[in-house]
């Protein structure tokens, strides 16, 4: 392989703005943070000297500025197994290059089929190692050469357009012209934000990636190796099977964006694409009257409500009449996804979705009907007569209990004894170790978000996060009236007081509180705005410059840069359902300081991968907080175990063996009777492959699931 430089970038960067920007203290202008956010497009031809031109063109979001040509000759014809590796290298290269002289910080790339095709690894390498997303268009490669007569056929013409070569009675197009296709159809699915825009498509369904169209994994590789064999010999097992009988699964949840439950869903639809699954998610349309009474719900069956909040004949009747007009509307018409003809297993998550299932059982009464619970039911609370929570469990109940199996966490006490023990099984919530949350980035990306998180501090006057000259301890979480914030900032404040005994200011630890929320979650600005006037008491005002709290946008590059760069994470709970951030933290080596609360002291090997304290008992955080802080070696000795001590069951592998599992099982005809076990070992037991010595599981032993 040999590159032939034709035309290279001609934009100059600014010496100046990178003389202001550059610390004084470090003249290595590489660890400056990108400023600006780019697009850029990507495409080739494959000339009949075995060279293929590559076109990379750069767009700003409204204009394309500049652009590069280089040819690289082949000594064979090139094909994906010759050519992938060094065009790949060749575009990693220019974009870095171009990003550091010019501080760019590139967010998306476009990608031509042709490209594609001979560099099928290269959409997959923008995504892990230059945190692009990539997305995959059609352009055309030829332009019709009107002094050629055409001599062709319809197979002909598709096989050298899809492969770069031009087709006869074409020319090519010019790479750069190509280039500068793909950007621009590329800039146009991305928001103000330069996040790609969230896409709904025909009744309702979620479309995942755009679709298809973005491509931040090709091929199955990657996600082998963040699992364990079990893991994946038992993925491939039931993914297999459910491909080959052509089985298809549906998913209904009430958000598309924002919440644990779509974070899962998207991680899991991508997957079972990638798989060859037939798998497919519905939302309904969203009613923020709706959200306000299924979020009251959902407080009132956590117990953390006021008291005198019920549900009002009114408001459950808006709710049903909601439901029932998303059903009726967009899913049991004729071609529907629960009319005949559709689903062949149907999987409904959380409370604001039950009101499906007798709708499905009138219309389908032998399609199998899975509800998936994500949240904590307290049943001490629900068999109190004339309770709330008994009102609003009653009402769920009647809906629910059509379903053919109940899926909760793995957490005590988490279902109500009404739900008979055969059709219970366990199933922890989960996360994925390649997308934007959780996937590993470089300093250079990592900076920028850290300077654009910044940049939203200032925008509201929040106080400075001044990280990296200070370290920070954090809360990664919604704004919610269960997560416990007020004994975060508590358990800070106590932590200050005893290093402002043995430390000076600039060396303490700064507090950060930050999350997004989901569409179907009104409280976060109420709980936003306790928290600031939470800061202003007596007793916290003198550390409330040093308490970063922001609500942040559906970034989850940002989140992932927010908690990468911290240095100890807390989740203090009060009530809670799985939160899997625990586990994100842990995987991120991060010792994490959390309540016995739900399913987190599943995570959390207590004193090794972290600690464990009761709920309220802000004194023994800050105790923790300060030996983590103030020794160096327990901090390193346990952010190393926090690292290896992450189960298969919290990853987008395990989770999806699960749930195809359960699909393949119950299109089959089985009905399933799992008695309480946990979905994952009744998996793995049925695919032959048992747990390995020494593989992390989580905590099995002492919960009673059934209060």
């Amino acid at each position: 392989m040999t590159p032939m430089t034709q035309m290279g970038f001609e934009s100059k960067p600014s010496a100046e703005i990178k003389r202001r920007l550059s610390n004084p203290n470090n003249d290595r202008l590489i660890q400056l943070a990108p400023t600006t956010p780019m697009y850029a497009g990507f495409s080739c031809n494959v000339h009949p000297d075995h060279s293929v031109e590559v076109g990379i063109a750069i767009h700003d979001g409204d204009y394309t500025i500049d652009y590069s040509i280089q040819r690289i000759a082949f000594n064979e014809a090139p094909h994906k197994n010759n050519a992938s590796q060094p065009i790949e290298e060749h575009v990693l290269k220019q974009l870095r290059h171009l990003g550091k002289e010019h501080l760019f910080k590139f967010v998306a790339g476009g990608v031509t089929e042709a490209l594609h095709h001979i560099a099928p690894n290269l959409c997959t390498k923008l995504w892990l190692e230059l945190d692009m997303v990539p997305m995959l268009f059609k352009v055309r490669t030829t332009a019709r050469d009107r002094h050629i007569q055409p001599a062709h056929t319809p197979d002909a013409e598709a096989e050298h357009e899809h492969a770069g070569h031009h087709k006869p009675g074409t020319k090519p197009r010019p790479v750069d012209e190509q280039a500068d296709s793909a950007v621009r159809k590329l800039v146009m699915y991305f928001g103000p934000s330069h996040n790609p825009r969230l896409s709904i498509g025909y009744r309702n369904q979620v479309e995942v990636d755009a679709n298809g169209k973005i491509h931040i994994i090709d091929g199955l590789e990657p996600y082998r190796k963040t699992c364990r064999e079990g893991t994946w010999n038992s993925l491939l097992k039931y993914s297999n099977d459910l491909k080959e009988r052509h089985v298809k699964i549906g998913f209904f949840s009430s958000t598309p964006q924002g919440g644990g439950v779509a974070l899962m869903r998207h991680a899991l639809i991508r997957l079972c694409r990638i798989l060859g699954v037939d798998a497919t998610w519905y939302v309904p349309k969203p009613s923020p009257a709706v959200f306000r009474h299924t979020k009251n719900n959902h407080n009132i069956l956590q117990g953390v409500a006021d008291p005198n909040l019920r549900p009002t004949k009114q408001h459950t009747d808006q709710f049903t009449e909601w439901i029932e007009y998303n059903a009726e509307r967009y899913w049991l018409s004729e071609g529907g996804p629960l009319a005949e003809g559709g689903v062949d297993v149907a999987f409904i998550d959380d409370p604001q979705m039950p009101g499906l299932i007798p709708l499905i059982k009138k219309h389908r009464p032998t399609l199998p009907v899975v509800y998936r619970s994500h949240i904590e039911i307290r049943s001490d609370l629900v068999h109190k007569a004339g309770s709330p929570q008994a009102e609003v469990w009653k009402y769920l109940w009647d809906r629910i209990q059509l379903a053919d199996m109940f899926i909760s966490h793995p957490v005590a006490k988490f279902v109500p004894s009404d739900v008979p023990l055969p059709i219970l099984g366990l199933l922890p919530a989960t996360t994925d170790w390649l997308d934007g949350l959780s996937k590993p980035m470089v300093t250079w990306d990592l900076s920028y978000y850290m300077r654009v998180f910044k940049t939203h501090c200032n925008d509201i006057k929040m106080a400075k996060l001044l990280w990296p000259a200070r370290g920070y301890i954090c809360q990664i979480a919604r704004f919610d009236p269960a997560k416990g914030i007020p004994d975060v900032i508590d358990s800070f404040v106590k932590l200050r007081r005893r290093l402002d005994d043995v430390l000076p200011a600039s060396k303490a630890p700064q507090l950060l509180i930050a999350g997004h929320g989901a569409i179907d979650d009104p409280d976060a600005s109420i709980i936003y705005d306790q928290t600031m006037a939470l800061l202003e008491k007596e007793e916290y005002a003198p550390y409330a410059s040093d308490v970063v709290v922001m609500r942040i946008g559906p970034s989850d590059q940002m989140l992932n840069a927010l908690l990468t760069n911290a240095k100890i994470v807390l989740q203090l709970s009060l009530r809670e359902g799985f939160e899997v951030k625990v586990s994100e933290a842990l995987h991120h080596g991060k010792p994490t300081i959390a309540t016995r609360a739900g399913g987190i002291p599943l995570q959390i090997i207590d004193g090794k991968s972290g600690y464990l304290v009761d709920v309220h008992d802000t004194s023994a955080v800050a105790n923790h907080l300060y030996n983590l802080w103030t020794d160096k070696a327990l901090f390193d000795r346990m952010s190393a175990q926090a690292a290896i001590n992450v189960s298969d069951e919290v990853g987008t592998c395990g989770n999806a063996a699960s749930w195809l599992y359960l699909a393949s099982k119950l299109s089959k005809g089985e009905m399933l009777k799992p008695h309480g076990k946990w979905i994952n070992d009744m998996m793995r037991e049925d695919a032959g492959e048992p747990y390995r010595e020494g593989e992390p599981r989580l905590k099995r032993d002492g919960i009673n699931i059934q209060g």
